[in-house]
């Protein structure tokens, strides 16, 4: 995976740039407001006029240029004036140096704030020679505090802001991690205890990055292992309870039989407890067929059909079955049609629906197979000249083991129409049935069309 298509990779960096932002403004406003107020003493600009004097008066402009360059390291620009003119140089903005002669002229002690952040003090000093001097110096700050104290100052502040902002943004972004995660935890641990309606849901900050994913395709997963067993459940107690009368019958056939005195007697009950033995193994196959079509878990490979072709294999191989109930068996189609599915599975529909056509017929009867391309679907129909169902017995006519009124006229379990419906579903069709004008059952499916093949 990419990390730079990761939602949580975009947030940590995100939070990591508005940590450091807010350490570096926050960390200025702070120093500085610490420096001004709460750091070191006052600068005494009496006293720092009087040390100019005597380093002047002790070695002349070389000892006041040691003097002004010693200052300087401690951030004030400083030198002394002797009737307007300045003993040693010093770097002057213009509009002080501007304004200068007029602050000298005055003859007053003055410490002015031309603009924020800046000061300049203009001192008198009398010397022991008698000669009156001033002191002319600026500084950044109100207070005496040497360049390195106040760097030092500055990064402490800034290593303790960073120290607490990443602190704080940390945990607030391995809480908004850890929460999910947690969640997901508890929801494994518990569903891993046999609580198969656990959900994880949607956590306060799982909004749309890798972990809600992570939570709604665990959900998802949940929910589909739920109805799974749900299923295999409800299919398990349906085949146990199916299976309940024809294995009464088999263990009384097989009784009667160790009790028969004659081989002739002994041999009708082996022959019938063959067919109910016959009449179990269809029945649970078709119990897992349906099973596994439910579980959509077809297994099988799709590929493009021709319907018509498909629906005449199948009635080649219910030929015998109808020759033997004397059932005409035809086929109307248009053109051909082509669909896109599993051959082995529509095969099993069409031969249910065959075969419960031909069932259901009276003798000497007919069942009637239309092939037809509709709008949107191909459509195949097949009608017989049975019974037909009870009204309200229709929408109950494709739920497993259901068996109507009219099931007594023919053997079975209930389970063909089931197993149709479920493969026409799983080809993402729709089928339908109806009793037909002029008696019989109808019943209608509908197949999507096969996509346009694609050439290389």
């Amino acid at each position: 995976m990419n990390p730079f298509r990761s939602s949580i990779y975009w947030r940590l960096l995100i939070w990591f740039c508005v940590a450091n932002l807010l350490v570096l403004f926050l960390g200025g406003l702070l120093t500085r407001g610490f420096i001004e107020y709460t750091t070191a003493k006052e600068i005494n600009w009496v006293g720092l006029g009087q040390g100019a004097d005597q380093a002047y008066e002790s070695g002349g402009t070389a000892a006041l240029a040691d003097w002004s360059t010693q200052q300087r390291r401690e951030g004030i620009e400083a030198t002394l004036y002797e009737k307007g003119r300045a003993l040693y140089p010093i770097h002057l903005h213009s509009s002080i140096a501007s304004s200068l002669p007029t602050w000298l002229a005055a003859n007053r002690d003055t410490v002015l704030q031309p603009w924020p952040g800046l000061y300049v003090a203009v001192q008198q000093v009398v010397g022991n020679d008698g000669q009156p001097r001033q002191l002319v110096a600026i500084s950044r700050t109100h207070t005496r505090l040497r360049p390195q104290t106040r760097e030092k100052i500055f990064l402490a502040f800034q290593w303790g802001l960073s120290l607490l902002f990443i602190g704080v943004v940390g945990w607030w972004l391995a809480r908004s991690v850890a929460k999910p995660v947690q969640a997901l935890r508890d929801a494994t641990r518990r569903m891993a205890a046999g609580e198969l309606s656990t959900r994880v849901g949607r956590q306060g900050s799982m909004a749309h990055d890798e972990l809600a994913q992570l939570a709604l395709d665990f959900d998802a997963m949940a929910e589909r292992i739920e109805a799974l067993v749900a299923h295999d459940r409800s299919v398990l107690q349906d085949l146990s309870h199916e299976l309940r009368s024809p294995l009464a019958r088999l263990h009384l056939i097989l009784d009667l039989a160790q009790r028969s005195t004659k081989a002739e007697e002994a041999d009708a009950y082996f022959r019938q407890a063959e067919q109910e033995i016959g009449r179990l193994d269809r029945m649970t196959g078709e119990m897992l067929a349906l099973s596994r079509l439910e579980g959509g878990i077809p297994g099988m490979n799709r590929e493009q059909l021709e319907l018509v072709e498909l629906v005449q294999g199948c009635m080649a191989q219910a030929e015998l079955e109808a020759d033997a109930r004397n059932v005409h068996l035809s086929l109307t189609s248009s053109k051909p049609v082509t669909v896109f599915g599993s051959a082995l599975l529509l095969e099993r529909a069409l031969d249910n629906l065959i075969a419960n056509a031909i069932k259901f017929s009276p003798e000497g009867g007919s069942v009637e197979l239309f092939v037809d391309a509709g709008k949107d679907a191909a459509e195949f129909t097949i009608r017989d000249r049975g019974p037909g169902v009870p009204d309200a017995e229709l929408e109950f006519l494709f739920r497993p083991f259901f068996r109507g009124s009219n099931a007594a006229r023919a053997d079975g379990h209930g389970m063909g129409l089931a197993i149709v419906q479920r493969v026409v579903q799983v080809h993402g069709g729709d089928i339908h049935a109806r009793n037909a004008e002029g008696g019989g059952l109808e019943v209608h499916l509908n197949l999507p069309f096969a996509p346009p093949a694609t050439t290389a």
